[in-house]
């Protein structure tokens, strides 16, 4: 099981990053105890690996344990409470695990289609676009304790859910190891449509209705918007090397975005309310800030068709750092708002 000196590029969606000192890929929860007792007692660092579409490592490597989960399991049933529970593990695909409950008519995920990943990481980043956040179906999360290698389990409101945050990337990061995660999601379910470009996207087909064919109407128009903007994997589109958006938007209080607006002058930017406050789209202040689509700085740019993703052009993790820094002081230096990365970045230890 256990591998040294593998090449971690191939692993990421960015293809970028050094060797892994040492590399396990788990598909039982026996591997995944194996694989972290051994590296604690080597007292080597470990950094948890599933699709690696929201992950970036360094140049040089990791030079403790990388353990991939490849934990396999999908089951549906009746749930007590109404709807239809599905249980998944936490290496099940999430796109397939979303295609598959459309194809059931299960509504709740429609419009997560296409993002690239593993169930595993759905809780730990609250993955959410179009309008869905994965919190609003998500029932229960069971993990293991990185330490203790005991089995944990957490209800919707012990997560800690918020926008693309949780318990687990936040207080307790690095602490717990997901292995599978419960959703309730609607039989027979009208299709979510709240976001307006989704709705541009759809118009013209009328009232969808419910069920299988509405929901598949809906997963297709999400799909066909995330190809145009190279937010699906395809080998084939240079743009889609990438960790898909590379910024979180920023959400502003009243008090920061009323001095946000007396920056820009005149104009109104582009914004919408939250429970959180004021949502400003990143992509927006990016390109605001002098980064168009298709900028390039050596071997890292901006993607030709979404300015919110940074693209790997035959360059280094060094240089994509480089770039983001450079984008993230023109935008604070013009706007006064400071961007987050969203990727987990993976120093060499």
């Amino acid at each position: 099981m256990l591998q040294t000196d593998q090449p971690l590029a191939p692993h990421t969606t960015i293809q970028l990053g050094g060797l892994a000192r040492y590399f396990a890929a788990c598909r039982t929860l026996e591997e995944v105890r194996y694989a972290l007792g051994w590296a604690a007692g080597e007292s080597l660092p470990v950094q948890v690996l599933g699709g690696g579409s929201n992950v970036l490592f360094a140049d040089e490597g990791f030079g403790g344990l990388v353990l991939k989960v490849e934990l396999s399991g999908l089951h549906f049933a009746e749930a007590a409470e109404g709807g239809v529970l599905v249980e998944a593990a936490a290496g099940q695909s999430w796109d397939g695990l979303v295609g598959e409950c459309v194809r059931r008519g299960l509504a709740g995920v429609e419009c997560l289609s296409g993002i690239p990943g593993l169930v595993g990481a759905t809780p730990i980043q609250n993955v959410g676009a179009y309008g869905q956040e994965v919190k609003d179906t998500i029932i229960e999360v069971r993990g293991l304790d990185r330490q203790r290698l005991e089995l944990v389990v957490w209800t919707n409101e012990e997560c800690g859910f918020a926008y693309r945050q949780s318990r687990f990337k936040g207080v307790d990061k690095d602490r717990y190891l997901i292995t599978e995660v419960s959703y309730r999601l609607k039989s027979e379910g009208a299709p979510q449509i709240r976001y307006p470009e989704l709705r541009r996207q759809l118009e013209g087909r009328g009232d969808l209705g419910r069920g299988r064919a509405a929901l598949e109407a809906v997963r297709e128009g999400v799909l066909q918007l995330r190809r145009s903007k190279s937010m699906v994997l395809d080998p084939q589109d240079p743009d889609a090397r990438s960790v898909g958006s590379f910024f979180l938007n920023p959400v502003l209080s009243e008090t920061e975005f009323s001095a946000f607006k007396a920056r820009l002058g005149e104009g109104q930017p582009p914004s919408f309310s939250t429970a959180e406050g004021i949502k400003v789209p990143a992509a927006w202040l990016v390109e605001q800030a002098g980064f168009p689509k298709g900028f390039r700085r050596g071997g890292a740019g901006v993607s030709t068709k979404h300015t919110l993703a940074l693209v790997n052009c035959g360059g280094t993790t060094r240089q994509v750092l480089e770039l983001a820094e450079e984008i993230r002081g023109q935008v604070r230096a013009r706007f006064g708002v400071s961007l987050e990365i969203e990727p987990v970045l993976v120093p060499y230890q």
